[in-house]
Parts: structure tokens; sequence; C-alpha cells
């Protein structure tokens, strides 16, 4: 498994690479997924996060965590799954400046803010969801228990 971190707002935020592993295999241990899987991972601004999500959702307006899994619509008989080459599981976006707002709002740190979102981002690559209140009452504990086993 392997964490591709990226972030326009420079080496501050370096740390989170290390913390969104982590939080990945803590997940892949408790959903028991043995796949090698890559994961990219950015932080973006405002601006950026506005325009994806209004080209991608057709939502006008910037937004905190956005998730693109790549093998949504693939059958995963027929995927290609190697224990040695990782296989893309998609892509998280996190906008730095809303997750800091919403920090401030619900009285988070950024730090536990921008954990928090990975998880979330994270849990929908993995094919959760929330449209539903049955899908939220598994996802939403879901990620408290991963958070809470990882210490935060």
């Amino acid at each position: 498994m392997e964490i591709i971190f990226d972030s326009i707002f420079g080496d501050e935020y370096a740390y989170l690479e290390e913390e969104y592993t982590k939080i990945t295999e803590v997940a892949f241990e408790m959903l028991n997924i043995q796949n090698n899987y890559e994961i990219d991972v950015s932080l973006v601004d405002e601006e950026q996060i506005h325009e994806i999500n209004r080209d991608y959702r057709g939502v006008d307006r910037p937004t905190d965590v956005i998730s693109f899994a790549f093998n949504d619509d693939k059958d995963p008989k027929d995927a290609i799954v190697s224990t040695e080459i990782p296989v893309m599981l998609g892509e998280i976006l996190i906008c730095l400046p809303v997750a800091q707002r919403q920090a401030k709002e619900i009285g988070n740190t950024e730090k536990r803010e921008l954990l928090f979102l990975y998880t979330h981002g994270l849990l929908h690559l993995l094919g959760y969801d929330h449209m539903k209140k049955e899908d939220e009452e598994v996802m939403f504990p879901l990620q408290d228990k991963i958070l809470e086993k990882v210490g935060i």
C-alpha cells in the first residue's frame, strides 16, 4: 500500500503522508483488505476544489473533500491484483482552507479535521457512501472506529 501525497501549501503538511498511511493500514486491517493499492492525496485550495466540484459533481461551490475511485465502474473479478505492483485505488482531494474553517466552527484541531476528511474520502474510495440513511449508519460509525483505533 502506498500513499502519494502532494500539497500546494509546501512542506508544512508533509507529516500528513505518514498519518494517512497509518489510517489506511488500520482501515485495511479492519476491513480485511489485502490488495496492494496506491492512493493519491492532494491538499488543494478553494479555487481548485470549486472547479472540480462544479465540473464533476455539478455543485457550483467549494467543498471539503472529493474522492475519485478509479475502479468504480469495473467488476472486481476483472481487476489485476498483485501483491508486488500497487493498483491505483483512487484520488482524494482535500481543500485546506475549507478544512481549516470547519475545524474552527466545530472545535476540532486542523490536524484532526484533515485526518477525518482523509478517512471519509478513503471510505468513499472503498465503496462506502452516505446518500441513504442506512448507508450513513454504516459509514459514519466506521469512520469513527478507524480514527479511534489510530488514536485520533
